[in-house]
C-alpha cells in the first residue's frame, strides 16, 4: 500500500468573480463540499469561501491529482447548486484555478488562513489576493 503526505492549497472564484455567494449559500455550500469530499474519498482539511471565491486544504491520496479532485468538487458543487436552485439564475465556477503544494510545517498557518477568509477580506480584495499568489509563486500568464 503507498503512503503519501501531500497537502494542496487550492483557490478558485465564481464565473467572472461575481460575489454570489450569500452567507446562507456559503452554509449550504461548505456542508456540501465537506460531505462529497466523503463520500468521494476526498480528504477536504479545511474549507471556506467568501462571496466571490473559495479556499480549501485538502490532503491528497497517492492514487488522486489535483485536477480530478478538484474538477470532481467543482462540477458536483456547482451542480448542486443549480439543482437545488440556490441562486437566482445558473451557478458557475470559474474554469481556471490556483493550487500550491504546502508543506507539513506550514499546514497550520495555511488552516487558519482558510479558516479567517472573512477578516482576510475586509483588507483586501480577491483580485489582490490572486495576483499575490501569481506572483509568490512564479506563475505566468499561461498557467506554467
Amino acid at each position: 500500500m503507498p503512503y503519501s503526505s501531500l497537502y494542496v492549497h487550492a483557490m478558485w472564484s465564481t464565473k467572472n468573480r461575481e460575489k454570489i455567494i450569500s452567507p446562507e449559500l456559503k452554509n449550504e455550500l461548505l456542508a456540501f463540499i465537506s460531505n462529497y469530499g466523503k463520500e468521494k474519498g476526498i480528504h477536504i482539511d479545511r474549507v471556506n469561501c467568501v462571496s466571490d471565491h473559495i479556499h480549501i486544504l485538502l490532503s491528497l491520496k497517492a492514487d488522486q491529482s489535483v485536477s480530478s479532485v478538484l474538477g470532481l468538487i467543482k462540477g458536483a458543487s456547482s451542480y448542486y447548486i443549480n439543482k437545488q436552485k440556490l441562486t437566482v439564475g445558473k451557478f458557475e465556477w470559474q474554469d481556471d484555478y490556483l493550487a500550491f503544494s504546502v508543506s507539513l510545517s506550514i499546514v497550520n498557518k495555511v488552516r487558519a488562513y482558510i479558516e479567517n477568509q472573512e477578516a482576510h477580506h475586509s483588507k483586501k480584495t480577491f483580485s489582490q489576493e490572486y495576483n499575490e499568489f501569481i506572483k509568490a509563486f512564479g506563475f505566468n500568464k499561461n498557467g506554467g
